[in-house]
């Protein structure tokens, strides 16, 4: 037998998915993913989108995904369909992609390639000039995550981007969209609106995010599906943006600065009687004032739960107990800095007590693993601050029962007070990543992210249209690591703001 043909592997799916929409209407859009289903289909912002088109009159949403082998649908050239009725996404005269990272760029650039519309915005304005039936492609149209740092690089692919919270904003495209017909003088129209960045008008001048209204939260999921890892989980945000200053967090660049609040009642309200399992998504979830009510009620109710982010500092005995009565078994927090030092510089807040305690907590509360997210290769940072981690880890292990750290290089983003800072060098990073590992003599498991991916997303993140072109040649030319680095070759490295270069700063790894 051969590998599952889109079709077979699409019925599997629709058959186990619950609150799928099927809707035919005058202006349908294909909504896409540029990652593989398990990843789209476990992003609320998707979610909540396809749920508010499929709500307007004569509007509707047909989900599109990247094929989980990516290398295989270019070889064949299998053409990109939606999952609701299998229409090629080419067919609709909108396409909007979800980014919610900047590597998904090279995703989107696979999308488009296999729905045989041409990637690049400028090709598709001189395709329509040059059709003398007056015949255009599909809109293209980018939201999502990646928008409230730095969309610049996705620019070159997309007619309109829509910049921040898209409750409002992609309602008031579909309207511009049936009034104006006209291709030039619509993106003329949406350029003038607040939220709305045409990169034909503007350039790589980005205009202004826009918020979504209070009365619109929370996004919350519509299907629930067991296929991805968060299998049957009824996602929904219980708040939205953060309060914190964290310098390297593009949530600094909240639409409202700060965190907005939602009512335990309006949460418990909306989740459906026959989730089982329930995630709470935020930034900031853990400094919700009324966190212990709303799992309270979730637990009661006889249903497992998950929090996407946990802050140690807020961590205490009865929300620990209340996670690990709704299924937890690993407790996952975040120090980012190497050390407290390092904490203090970036604005992290997290002292060692804290993590301390929720080590203890781990161990008090039966769970079997302690987590810790980190970032190494920050401005500033030295062997000594890698030498405290290691310090400070084995400290941990002989609290928790099992400790892991997942490591990150730094990666600068655009709208942060780090924007500028330089990507410290992949060797660097891998001395560091060896000094570490020494230091905790297999009593602490690291799990590092590759160094090689991290620079081609701080390439990205610091780039503008050049980076993002590139992603295309990186894309076609089979996606790997060399790929990518043979495509920024041609492409001018970020300007690094003085201050924050690595080869000004104390390092003797």
């Amino acid at each position: 037998m051969g590998d599952p043909t889109f079709r077979e592997i699409r019925d599997t799916r629709l058959a186990d998915e619950v609150g799928t929409i099927h809707k035919q209407s005058a202006l349908p859009f294909a909504l896409c993913y540029p990652s593989p289903y398990a990843v789209g289909m476990s992003s609320l912002g998707f979610q909540t989108i396809y749920r508010i088109l499929n709500s307007l009159d004569d509007v509707s949403a047909e989900r599109a995904f990247l094929p989980d082998d990516i290398r295989a649908a270019r070889q064949t050239r299998e053409t990109l369909r939606t999952y609701e009725s299998a229409r090629p996404i080419g067919d609709f005269p909108v396409i909007a992609f979800s980014l919610a990272y900047e590597l998904e760029i090279a995703g989107l650039v696979d999308c488009l390639d296999l729905a045989g519309i041409p990637a690049l915005a400028e090709e598709r304005v001189e395709a329509w000039q040059s059709d003398d039936r007056g015949r255009s492609h599909p809109l293209v149209v980018i939201g999502g995550p990646l928008t409230f740092s730095n969309p610049v690089p996705a620019a070159p692919y997309a007619d309109v981007i829509l910049l921040g919270e898209a409750e409002e904003t992609v309602v008031e495209l579909c309207a511009a969209i049936r009034e104006e017909r006209h291709r030039p003088t619509l993106l003329a129209a949406l350029a003038r609106r607040p939220g709305f960045y045409v990169p034909a008008i503007h350039g790589e001048n980005l205009p202004p995010i826009a918020a979504a209204a209070n009365e619109l939260l929370p996004a919350r999921s519509q299907i629930l599906t067991p296929h991805t890892e968060l299998a049957n989980m009824f996602l929904i945000e219980p708040e939205r943006g953060c309060h914190r200053g964290c310098t390297y967090c593009v949530m600094r660049r909240s639409t409202n600065g700060g965190m907005r609040l939602v009512a335990p009642e309006r949460v418990l309200s909306l989740i459906p009687e026959d989730a089982r399992r329930v995630g709470l998504v935020g930034a900031a979830v853990t400094d919700h004032p009324r966190l212990p009510e709303i799992l309270r009620a979730i637990v009661e109710g006889g249903r497992q739960l998950g929090i996407s982010s946990l802050r140690a500092d807020r961590l205490t005995d009865e929300i620990v107990g209340l996670l690990k009565r709704g299924g937890y078994r690993t407790l996952t927090t975040a120090a980012d800095g190497a050390s407290e030092r390092m904490r203090d510089v970036i604005q992290r807040k997290t002292k060692e007590r804290h993590l301390l305690a929720a080590a203890a907590l781990c161990r008090a509360h039966g769970l079997t693993q302690l987590k810790l997210y980190m970032m190494l290769g920050l401005p500033g940072e030295t062997e000594a601050d890698i030498d405290e981690l290691g310090r400070f880890s084995l400290e941990l292990a002989r609290v928790a029962p099992r400790v892991a750290l997942g490591i990150a290089p730094f990666v600068a983003k655009r709208n942060t007070p780090l924007d500028g800072s330089g990507f410290e060098a992949i060797e660097v990073i891998d001395a560091k990543l060896a000094r570490l590992r020494a230091a905790v003599r297999g009593r602490v498991t690291l799990r590092p992210t590759s160094p090689k991916w991290a620079w081609v997303e701080y390439r990205l993140a610091q780039g503008g249209f050049e980076a993002g072109r590139a992603a295309a040649v990186a894309a076609r030319a089979g996606g790997r690591f060399s790929d990518w680095k043979a495509a920024f070759a041609e492409v001018p490295e970020p300007a690094v703001a003085p201050a924050t270069r690595h080869d000004r700063l104390p390092l003797a790894l």
